[in-house]
């Protein structure tokens, strides 16, 4: 379909007018983009640059994908997870003159057939969250993946991927993993997943986290913020790891430790944050309490063996919403929420948007640093550089009216010498 001569596939342009309102609410929050925005608004550092990105089709993505036309982008948008979509955002964009392609709900034929309409206009840098669209584009192969110049990742599971890639020697250009900056890793995956999964099991379930048990699997940057806000709402938490630093580390943040099989009696609610695959397994939902509450918010919907619940599944019905009771053959009842996808974009609208604000910062640096650097960089994946990085947090600091100090030149001079001692 078209819109003006914009090419798109969304669910209904009448609601644009209440995704711009969506937009613009996420852009007050979001102050350190505004900045790069209005910076590449003058310099027009990505003029005619075309950027195809897979992303969580969000307010607060589409607040990074005005930023990169306000810099001469020519941007492409599918959905980098079939739940995550937020229609009147995706419909505003398309109004905004951006083709976007997602739906809320799509089946996977229509998930990589807008993938490939992402494509379609041969991409010289790619945005991806998950690295969906990057294998697409190296299963093409051709002149297309040989005329993209580099790209950008956002997310831990799609860095383990494109890093696998790279070691398989199959990479064919320079990606740039935004998930790797302190910027973006510990303040969204840590304060970002932490609440927003949080939010994702209220609005599905409504239920009261004091005086529950939650299992946490995982203790990465996602499973540290998770245990600590649900250990804020005055629940119990367990956490289950494979991992003995972590295990060890979250001892010592003063959670429960042991193995998810002797976790699954006692758990009221368990969340993966792991990245991998059948975390939660036929053993474990057999041992589970009536009741239980099952969900994910690591990026793929593999945490969750579903293939082992529904073959354990006598009847099921939905109850609410994203919340699905599964009667399994040993009489109990275990509830899956949003079919085992992401629960914090599934069932609400994920992350904060300022913690999106540091985020997506690293995703305009890190693309105009690309475009920048083209010919320069080999096909392999690197970090933000780390000037860049601290940048990002200065500004943040900047835009929250709060002062640090700085080193004296005596100071600087005795942290980088030897000479003195005892």
């Amino acid at each position: 379909m078209k819109f003006k001569g914009v090419e798109y596939d969304v669910r209904d342009l009448n609601l644009a007018a209440k995704g711009r309102n969506k937009i613009e609410w996420a852009a007050q929050f979001m102050p350190v983009l505004k900045m790069v925005r209005e910076r590449f608004a003058k310099e027009k550092p990505l003029k005619d640059v075309r950027i195809s990105c897979c992303l969580h089709v969000t307010s607060e993505t589409a607040n990074l994908v005005l930023t990169l036309t306000a810099g001469g982008a020519q941007v492409r948008l599918c959905a980098s997870n079939p739940l995550s979509t937020q229609d009147e955002v995706a419909s505003a964009l398309v109004k905004e003159g951006i083709p976007v392609f997602a739906i809320k709900g799509e089946d996977r034929k229509s998930y990589y057939r807008h993938i490939e309409q992402a494509l379609a206009h041969q991409p010289q840098i790619t945005t991806d969250d998950g690295a969906d669209l990057v294998s697409t584009l190296h299963k093409k192969g051709g002149a297309i993946v040989q005329g993209v110049l580099g790209g950008t990742e956002e997310t831990t599971t799609g860095v383990i991927r494109l890093r696998s890639m790279e070691k398989d020697g199959v990479l064919r250009y320079p990606i740039i993993a935004v998930n790797d900056s302190y910027t973006k890793f510990m303040f969204d995956n840590r304060y970002g997943t932490g609440q927003s999964t949080l939010d994702g099991i209220l609005r599905a379930t409504n239920i009261l986290f004091a005086g529950s048990t939650v299992v946490v699997c995982g203790y990465g940057w996602c499973g540290r913020g998770l245990a600590a806000k649900a250990q804020g709402l005055g629940a119990e938490v367990i956490v289950t790891e494979v991992d003995p630093i972590r295990a060890l580390e979250a001892r010592m943040d003063g959670f429960r430790v042991m193995r998810l099989i002797d976790a699954a009696p006692l758990g009221d609610v368990f969340v993966t944050v792991t990245g991998d695959v059948n975390v939660i397994d036929r053993a474990h939902i057999l041992k589970m309490k009536d009741g239980a509450i099952i969900c994910n918010a690591g990026h793929f919907d593999v945490e969750i063996n579903r293939r082992a619940l529904e073959a354990l599944t006598v009847k099921k019905r939905e109850l609410r919403q994203f919340c699905v009771e599964h009667l399994l053959t040993n009489g109990k009842k275990v509830i899956l929420l949003a079919e085992g996808r992401l629960v914090n974009l599934s069932a609400a609208e994920g992350h904060p948007a300022m913690v999106m604000d540091l985020s997506f910062a690293n995703q305009a640096l890190a693309i105009e640093f690309i475009y920048k650097n083209q010919g320069r960089l080999a096909p392999r994946v690197y970090k933000l550089p780390d000037e860049l990085d601290r940048k990002i947090a200065e500004l943040k600091l900047k835009t929250m009216g709060i002062k640090i100090d700085r080193l004296t030149r005596e100071q600087k001079k005795y942290i980088s010498s030897w000479q003195e001692g005892t």
